[in-house]
């Protein structure tokens, strides 16, 4: 039987960023907090992370938005309008995903959370659950069929 592969989380928040290494929720090799401050300070210290690492497959990243979620969208992996000084515009999941080349995904960290909760926490096995938190921001990830709902405007 194969081993599980490697994936590489980044959960980008208001005030600090934690970059996880792990075959699944119970399978961590490390997890490494970053704070967040201006968008290329952080993007790098991610990056560094992330070089120090090897054989991930993937990347997924659930960041504070608002954030371009529409794959044909030209802003997709963009944190789009946030209160956020200096991180309107900035590319994220575009920045990683060219260097290290492996399949990228990208989302609200609320949404994330959702997912995370639905597949491994306190709502598995239901279809449709509301995951509301408040932190540095107010936000709720909505699933319905096992699926974020996503619509015209940001989901947050």
């Amino acid at each position: 039987m194969s081993e599980i592969p490697l994936v590489a989380g980044i959960e980008l928040g208001g005030t600090k960023c934690i970059c996880i290494l792990a075959r699944g929720p119970d399978a961590i090799e490390e997890i490494v907090r970053i704070p967040t401050t201006r968008p290329d300070e952080t993007l790098a210290a991610i990056e560094a992370v992330l070089d120090r690492w090897s054989g991930f497959v993937a990347i997924g990243i659930a960041s504070f938005g608002p954030v371009g979620i529409d794959r044909r969208g030209g802003d997709y992996g963009h944190i789009t309008s946030t209160p956020k000084p200096g991180w309107a515009g900035t590319d994220v999941a575009g920045r990683l995903q060219r260097r290290y080349a492996v399949p990228t995904g990208f989302h609200t960290d609320v949404v994330g959370a959702a997912l995370a909760e639905a597949r491994w926490g306190a709502a598995q096995g239901l279809a449709d659950i509301a995951y509301v938190t408040v932190g540095t921001g107010v936000g709720a990830g909505l699933i319905a069929g096992h699926r974020p709902v996503d619509g015209l405007m940001h989901s947050e």
